[in-house]
């Protein structure tokens, strides 16, 4: 994990190729998570793509919706490897998003390994949201007890 103050937020990624499916839920979820434990002053975080699309996948923000998440304004983003060296978390969605080699092992890496949601029906959408929701969830206790 990257070294820093206790001052220093925590800060947490959320990448994979288009940002527009999987990590757009995981960083939804994770904004959730942070507001809901009082840690917006302790966590960061950001998001990205190695090769944004130019909007969130409608299946996506359909299924994020019924959850009583609006992601319909957001837009993918491309995503550094200057910016995920200031990470102490990067969660990878299950696809070729980065070259591990190029990112500090400072930087802990976790590879989730969700579908990509792109092109598939609306149940397998909402199970990969609701996997992601579960990620996140468990990644907020872990650093609970780490804290």
């Amino acid at each position: 994990m990257t070294q820093h103050s206790d001052d220093e937020p925590t800060r947490i990624a959320f990448v994979c190729v288009q940002n527009a499916g999987r990590s757009q839920m995981s960083v939804a979820f994770a904004e959730h998570e942070r507001e809901r434990r009082g840690l917006t002053d302790r966590i960061e975080i950001l998001t990205g793509g190695t090769s944004p699309a130019e909007s969130v996948h409608e299946p996506v923000v359909e299924v994020m919706d019924e959850a009583g998440i609006d992601i319909a304004d957001r837009t993918p983003r491309q995503i550094t490897t200057a910016e995920l060296e200031t990470c102490d978390y990067v969660a990878t969605m299950g696809c070729s998003t980065l070259d591990v080699s190029d990112v500090s092992e400072a930087v802990e890496i976790r590879e989730w390994a969700l579908e990509d949601p792109d092109g598939t029906d609306l149940g397998r959408v909402r199970e990969i949201r609701d996997e992601a929701e579960q990620r996140v969830a468990a990644l907020f206790d872990e650093l609970a007890t780490t804290a």
